[in-house]
């Protein structure tokens, strides 16, 4: 499948916050914290039904396995559960967990190898949104303002982001991406998951939901109904 990226000077619009809608903010911000990822996420108090995959994950890439295998050790000991345990394949290193309040999270590295010591440094965050029609739904983004920054056909599409964005937004065919991370692909409900950006509020064709920036305001870490954790 040939690459196809887009080099645009249009409108940029990127994610400017990553919300996760969890049951008990408090424990979800002791266990992001242990994991090490706080800073990048925001969390709101929220129990929508949700049943099976939620259709995403959050991918963390690293320098080295060794890096890889601290974050899993880390995420496990704070209560996460392993969906596919740390191992080497084609392209690199890599494992996946659940976080106690259902998140999927992917962390890997293309190292095959350690060079050094393992660090706490996370080289870049994606979001993946498991979608039916990646095509489709590229375009869609692309009439909200989003840069496409690569793009492998109906697979896989990537968007631009800046230094303002927490994540780098990507596109995954939902049955591909829950293959990958190791569930079923059916579920049903809320995706449980909120971004926000300068061309919210809309709803893509997936049902995932997009918010004004400015409306996603930051409260006390220790407040019992949202923690803002960026």
């Amino acid at each position: 499948m040939a690459m196809a990226t887009t080099a645009s000077t249009a409108s940029h619009t990127s994610v400017a916050s990553v919300t996760l809608e969890v049951a008990d903010p408090e424990a979800a911000h002791r266990f992001y914290t242990a994991f090490g990822v706080d800073t990048h996420i925001r969390l709101r108090a929220s129990e929508p039904h949700s049943a099976g995959f939620r259709g995403f994950t959050l991918a963390l890439t690293v320098s080295r396995p060794a890096t890889v295998d601290g974050f899993l050790g880390a995420a496990v000991d704070a209560g996460a559960t392993v969906l596919k345990p740390a191992a080497r394949s084609l392209w690199g290193y890599g494992g996946v967990v659940q976080a106690p309040d259902g998140t999927i999270w992917k962390v890997a590295t293309s190292a095959k190898k350690d060079t050094g010591p393992a660090t706490r440094e996370i080289d870049e965050i994606v979001l993946l949104l498991g979608v039916e029609d990646v095509k489709a739904s590229r375009q869609f983004y692309v009439g909200r303002g989003l840069t496409v920054a690569r793009s492998f056909g109906g697979k896989y599409a990537e968007f631009a982001s800046d230094e303002s964005s927490p994540v780098k937004l990507a596109l995954y065919k939902r049955s591909g991406l829950a293959k990958d991370l190791g569930v079923p692909a059916d579920g049903a409900g809320s995706h449980r998951i909120v971004l926000g950006s300068t061309a919210g509020p809309f709803t893509d064709p997936d049902g995932f939901a997009w918010e004004a920036a400015a409306s996603l305001t930051p409260a006390p870490s220790t407040a019992s109904t949202a923690s803002a954790l960026s």
